[in-house]
This record gives C-alpha cells, sequence and structure tokens, in this order.
C-alpha cells in the first residue's frame, strides 16, 4: 500500500510569525520525527497569498495579512524545511483553505494502487480540516488519518473540535492526547 504524507501549511507565519501560536510551536518536534520517519510520497501545501491579500474575500474576514508569497512568513518553518531536505516531495501552492489540485495530484502519485493518506500540519480547525475532509470527499474508500500531536488549531478548542468534526466525518484521528 503506498503511503502519502500531506504536509499543510507548517511555515513561518503560522508557527511563529503573524498568525503563530504556543501550540503550533509545541508541535514542530513531533512534526520533524513524523516527516524524518517517513517513507513514502510527500506532499507539502503552502498558504500562498499576494499583496492585495488585505482586499481577498479571506482578508475581509481574517485581516491579517500572513504567507505573502516570498515574505520570509510565506516559508516553510525552519525545522519543517530541514527536515523535508533531502526528501523528494511535491510543492502544492493554494489560495485557500484546501487545495482542490491535491486530489489529483495524488491520484497520478499512485495510480491505480491502493494507499493512505496521513495529513499533519496547521492550522488543525481551518486547513487542515479543509484538506482531510476534501480529500475524503474524493477518496470515500482511502484510509484517511490526521495525526493529532502533529497539528495545532488557532486554539487549543477549536483544534478539538476540528478533531471531532472529522473523527465524525470517518477520518481517523491518531496521536491524540
Amino acid at each position: 500500500m503506498k503511503q502519502i504524507l500531506i504536509v499543510v501549511d507548517i511555515q513561518n507565519d503560522f508557527v511563529n510569525g503573524a498568525l503563530g501560536t504556543q501550540e503550533a510551536t509545541a508541535m514542530i518536534p513531533n512534526a520533524v520525527e513524523k516527516i524524518r520517519n517517513f517513507d513514502g510520497t510527500i506532499f507539502v501545501t503552502y498558504d500562498t497569498h499576494t499583496d492585495d491579500y488585505i482586499n481577498t474575500a479571506e482578508g475581509k474576514q481574517l485581516p491579517v495579512p500572513h504567507c505573502i508569497k516570498g515574505t520570509e512568513g510565506w516559508k516553510l518553518y525552519g525545522a519543517i524545511a530541514e527536515a523535508l531536505s533531502g526528501k523528494p516531495y511535491t510543492k502544492v501552492e493554494k489560495i485557500t483553505f484546501g487545495s482542490v489540485h491535491l486530489p489529483a495530484l495524488i491520484q497520478d502519485a499512485v495510480g491505480d494502487a491502493p494507499f493512505c493518506i496521513e495529513l499533519i500540519g496547521l492550522c488543525t480547525d481551518i486547513c487542515v480540516v479543509s484538506n482531510a475532509l476534501l480529500l475524503k470527499a474524493h477518496f470515500p474508500e482511502a484510509e484517511i488519518r490526521v495525526d493529532a500531536a502533529c497539528c495545532a488549531g488557532v486554539t487549543p478548542d477549536s483544534h478539538n473540535a476540528a478533531l471531532t468534526t472529522m473523527k465524525m466525518c470517518q477520518i481517523d484521528v491518531i496521536g491524540a492526547k
């Protein structure tokens, strides 16, 4: 069975930048270990905005410029970039919470082989849950799981609510505390 790891938006702005949290910083060692020990196909998503972010629908709801392409905040967090160094992976830029291109990229990578998808990253309650649900909709028979120890939400409560939502949608949650 092919193993797929989706590393969701572990970018500077979500760890220690404009939208960073203590919980995001705390999960980094778990995510680094997961990436280093993973033997399979890796996709890395990047929340990607432009200078006009504040004028977008998202920017009007969340008026905090972040992950502006090319800035330091847009780059992968250092320890994550280091863990990925030397590993082949596919970079997936996305302009919104879930990547509509990710399912096709995964399908191309696995062909007709059975596969399992695991997601880690930030933020559990926004981009991780969006991508997990999108993937479950595209691959209803695939095993899809989220490692809670390698994720962090905007708040601990919203992180837990997203984990509950994913469980209700038949996405396995592992690594829960």
